[in-house]
């Protein structure tokens, strides 16, 4: 039985809203004015999540690394190590935004990239956590991360299957508030490269977590195909103008296209129904003006023996359905029928 994803009061599944959540990541520049424009934006956009990401950067990154040397447009310091100082909030930034979601109405987690980074959300209190592509083989940040007991949504990009499954069995034991996300690593990701249809086989691998779409792709049409492959969450990278500096801004979905993404999201989840087929009370009054009915192709005698060419089909509004042709033909009339008009069972004489 797959059950529900629970993230701060909302529960994912495939029977409820897809849960967007709008990536801005590094978006902001490292103002907290602009991350909160962009927590207002996504919330008018209807996502349902807004996600950040922490790192111990001096931890996480060689000593090369980390004082390389970083000039290019993207760079917000002379060094790499610079370019990442800068970029990441504090303890108070985060406070300051922990508090502007919650008033806003919009539910705020964050990637964790190291242990110190989720202990650092876990003082927030944070309400579900991310595991980025590259760490989907660094089990002991798995264990870390899942020992917090929260939801934990899990990238899988350039992973292999064994490394999905191996992901999936060190956090079950711990924490069963799990979704795996199918995702390409590529930035940005072409669309022959997406294979959307690793969900389906996310969905027939781990029948009792819910599946994800973590996409790094420009558009809004493919999330659809996902959600319809079985998706019940969606990562979409966003940002408020694709022109600022940043390597994640140009393939990023601004506003307007994060909007037309979430409304076409429920609209395809509404369309696709419930899989009955059954006639509408809206078709009614439509197929009154295309449905045709059984009428007297000529003129008609009463004690006249039906024919087949004595019928004709016609659009009234009235009448028996063509169907019922058979049932009339070779019975007796029992009164006259003027031509043009409609036949019926009680025209003919008991057999």
């Amino acid at each position: 039985m797959r059950l529900p994803l629970v993230v701060d009061g909302y529960s994912i599944s495939n029977d409820s809203d897809c849960y967007v959540i709008a990536e801005i990541g590094h978006n902001h520049q490292g103002d907290v004015a602009k991350a909160r424009d962009l927590f207002d934006a996504a919330k008018q956009a209807g996502a349902h999540a807004v996600k950040l990401q922490k790192r111990d950067n001096r931890a996480m990154y060689a000593p090369d690394i980390y004082n390389s040397r970083y000039d290019n447009r993207n760079s917000f310091g002379a060094t790499y190590g610079e370019h990442r100082e800068f970029l990441e909030f504090d303890r108070s930034e985060y406070q300051e935004l922990v508090e502007y979601a919650r008033d806003i109405g919009i539910t705020l987690f964050a990637t964790a990239f190291d242990p110190a980074s989720a202990d650092f959300l876990s003082e927030l209190d944070m309400p579900a956590y991310k595991i980025a592509s590259g760490d989907i083989d660094n089990l002991p940040l798995l264990k870390h991360v899942a020992k917090i007991g929260k939801p934990t949504f899990v990238s899988t990009g350039g992973a292999t299957m064994d490394e999905v499954q191996t992901a999936y069995d060190t956090i079950m034991p711990i924490n069963q508030q799990l979704c795996i996300m199918q995702c390409t690593s590529g930035y940005p990701t072409e669309v022959d490269e997406l294979n959307l249809r690793v969900v389906e086989t996310y969905r027939q691998q781990f029948p009792d977590i819910q599946i994800g779409l973590s996409m790094h792709d420009n558009g809004i049409s493919m999330p659809i195909a996902g959600l319809m492959l079985g998706a019940a969450a969606i990562e979409k990278h966003f940002t408020l103008n694709r022109s600022w500096r940043g390597t994640d801004q140009a393939f990023s979905l601004e506003p307007s296209g994060l909007r037309r993404m979430v409304r076409d999201l429920k609209r395809t989840r509404m369309a696709m129904g419930d899989g009955q087929k059954r006639p509408l009370e809206s078709e009614k009054e439509p197929l009154k003006k295309q449905k045709k009915s059984i009428t007297a192709a000529r003129s008609l005698p009463a004690g006249h023996i039906v024919a087949p060419s004595d019928l004709a089909y016609q659009i009234i509004g009235t009448g028996l359905p063509p169907g019922e042709a058979s049932k009339i033909v070779g019975s007796v009339l029992i009164r006259n029928i003027e031509i043009g008009t409609t036949i019926s069972f009680d025209d003919l004489a008991s057999s």
